[in-house]
């Protein structure tokens, strides 16, 4: 049930079996359909929802009912709208499964708890922020500074088992584009292969 969550885990920072069981007491596991909702724009999040299996995604709606994909989550990863999950404001994103997905979840009193009694926690926190933090940098200097091109086959590069199960209007939308465009862009990149 948590097997994923602790493997990664342990990549970064080693637990004891004791420090294992006492984390397990502090998570829930949750199951979610296809196009189920995890939360909703509006609602506060109170969770940071670790994906076990499937794969989920974060996205805004625009006053045009126009989708911003802002984040993907597929095994192994975290999502979450950290904002709202911090400030207890409402949550601008919507997060819902793109596939029968399973997760663990934290809530902020146990996440909270645990940061503040559990330094091996703390540290696992502060790498994952850290990279996730390092992500969006990546993305923010692609989008500034590289072509469309460029940045469609680093997606592709970075990501591949995106690519595999997600969509292509989803990509487009992560990436900024519409359908339209990406296609034009994927076709432009095979032809020049």
């Amino acid at each position: 049930m948590h097997e994923l969550y602790f493997q990664k885990f342990n990549e970064k920072v080693r637990l004891t079996e004791t420090e294992q069981e006492r984390i397990k007491t502090y998570l829930t596991y949750k199951k979610l359909r296809r196009k189920q909702y995890l939360l909703q724009e509006g609602d506060v999040c109170k969770f940071i929802a670790f994906v076990e299996k499937g794969a989920l995604r974060a996205y805004s709606v625009d006053d045009s009912s126009a989708e911003h994909i802002i984040q993907f989550g597929l095994e192994g990863w975290t999502i979450s709208d950290l904002y709202s999950f911090l400030t207890g404001e409402p949550a601008t994103y919507n997060i819902d499964a793109l596939e029968d997905s399973e997760l663990v979840l934290i809530s902020k009193s146990a996440h909270e708890e645990l940061l503040l009694t559990m330094p091996k926690y703390e540290t696992f926190t502060r790498l994952n922020i850290t990279g996730a933090y390092l992500a969006m940098q990546r993305r923010l200097t692609s989008i500034i500074g590289s072509s469309v091109e460029e940045r469609y086959q680093d997606f592709i590069a970075l990501y591949p088992h995106i690519a595999q199960r997600v969509p292509q209007h989803m990509i487009a939308s992560y990436m900024g584009l519409t359908p339209e465009t990406l296609s034009r862009i994927r076709k432009r990149i095979s032809t020049n292969k």
